[in-house]
């Protein structure tokens, strides 16, 4: 689409813009040498210079206005941004006719320093436009994105929300500098689920059900050099990413159920797991010595039984078992894992039905890193059977009926960096001791509030 005249003046400011607070800052730099002596500044050079400042501000002003009738950008920043800069411009003319008039009087002083402040405050509004409202506060936060909302980590995928949990981090983190609440461009907002159904100006980015006709699918598969793909100016998303937004899409768009509600293709399984092994720490859970396969009729044999087995990465013969969708799994069951004991580093029976005699097997897997426990009928006389565990670095306790006396059996696991025991049999009197029985374990504790003595190293979470 060949662009109108005003529409490419709007363009030229962000190029523009830069003038005149270079121009007007070195103006103000001779003039504080002019004054001070101590350099042989001519007052002629500072009046070009503020002449050249000044008419570049003026310019500035007009396409910023121009740009600002695109519908881009929030009104309020804008409005704000707008009024800043013309107040440089005024500020700039009344010290050249200063200058004009040789007349460096108190005003003179004045105004300088009032437009040295003016020239600051619209830089930054302007760069609040451009990189979000955020962006230099963002730099002291723990986490790179905006700000909003912290999403938790997904401790159990099946129970997180499709939108709030797997798509919306995705967009807050490539698509809101461009398309949330502090710049539209294309008048499209992206921060928010009746923005995303509304569309920009070009109409609807996606089509529920249809996700190879929706707009934001074709964008993000473009090329990186095309000048429509999104997101701009940033590599493109990952091909685990672009996926799991089209099987949103795919399903209906949703922005309230889980992701337990909707049919899940083997990919699409894998890569929701891999978001949850993400935020357990998993990249440091996977042993960097190679394993060899493993047997194939013992994995096919657990598929029967709806148990998900997997690799941990590509290339790797490393496996993770999940008993999400085995709903009529029992204790004897699990003896099927034992052969897979070297491969097997990621095992999750939360949710299940199995109990202590259980953890006879579970004990045997002894390469397992994370253990996934939760809700299940394991008790303290089941912990003990874990004790051989030794290379176990999460451990998910939720919900089960263990006491702090079961929790010290595994003091052994030197390796043991997460422990999930949150809505347990541990009291609230319980959470210290454990702190110092666990010194290098992060115990989620799931809220409750704890003294440490001034030794301690372990850090007690809040749960979701």
């Amino acid at each position: 689409m060949v662009l109108s005249v005003t529409e490419f003046l709007g363009r030229l400011h962000p190029a523009l813009v830069h003038l005149p607070i270079g121009i007007l800052l070195i103006g103000l730099l001779f003039q504080w040498f002019y004054q001070r002596g101590t350099y042989a500044v001519s007052l002629s050079v500072i009046k070009i210079i503020f002449l050249a400042g000044t008419a570049c501000a003026w310019i500035s002003c007009i396409t910023g206005y121009i740009l600002s009738s695109s519908g881009d950008y929030e009104s309020g920043l804008v409005n704000w941004h707008m009024w800043m800069g013309i107040a440089v411009a005024l500020t700039a003319s009344l010290i050249f006719r200063k200058i004009i008039l040789q007349k460096t009087d108190s005003w003179y002083k004045a105004l300088s320093i009032g437009l040295l402040i003016l020239i600051m405050v619209t830089g930054h509004l302007g760069g609040s436009l451009t990189h979000g409202a955020d962006y230099i506060s963002s730099a002291f936060k723990s986490d790179s994105g905006t700000a909003y909302k912290i999403h938790p980590p997904i401790i159990h995928v099946e129970e997180a929300r499709v939108y709030a949990d797997v798509i919306q981090p995705l967009f807050q983190k490539d698509c809101y500098n461009c398309h949330g609440s502090g710049r539209q461009k294309g008048k499209l907002r992206m921060d928010d689920s009746s923005s995303i159904m509304k569309g920009g100006k070009d109409g609807s980015i996606l089509i529920p059900f249809k996700a190879p006709e929706s707009e934001l699918m074709k964008r993000i598969i473009l090329p990186t050099d095309d000048e429509h793909h999104m997101p701009k100016g940033k590599p493109s998303l990952k091909e685990s990413q672009i996926a799991l937004i089209n099987w949103w899409i795919s399903t209906g768009a949703d922005f309230h159920k889980k992701v337990k509600e909707f049919e899940q293709p083997t990919r699409i399984r894998g890569y929701l797991l891999a978001l949850e092994n993400s935020s357990n720490h998993a990249d440091s859970m996977v042993p960097p010595s190679p394993v060899e396969e493993a047997d194939r009729k013992t994995i096919n044999a657990l598929k029967e039984k709806g148990v998900e087995v997997i690799p941990v990465a590509q290339n790797s013969h490393y496996l993770m078992a999940d008993f999400i969708n085995s709903v009529s799994i029992h204790d004897k069951d699990l003896a099927l894992l034992v052969p897979l004991r070297k491969q097997l580093i990621w095992l999750k029976l939360g949710n299940t039905k199995i109990g202590d005699s259980s953890t006879i097997y579970i004990g045997q897997c002894t390469e397992l890193t994370q253990l996934q426990l939760e809700r299940t009928g394991i008790s303290n006389t089941g912990l003990a059977s874990l004790q051989s565990l030794h290379k176990l670095q999460s451990l998910n306790l939720v919900g089960t009926s263990v006491t702090a006396q079961g929790v010290l059996s595994l003091k052994t696991l030197k390796q043991l960096k997460h422990l999930y025991l949150y809505q347990t049999g541990v009291g609230d009197k319980d959470w210290t001791m454990l702190a110092v029985n666990f010194p290098k374990t992060q115990i989620d504790s799931g809220g409750y509030t704890v003294s440490f003595i001034a030794a301690d190293t372990v850090v007690v979470k809040a749960g979701k």
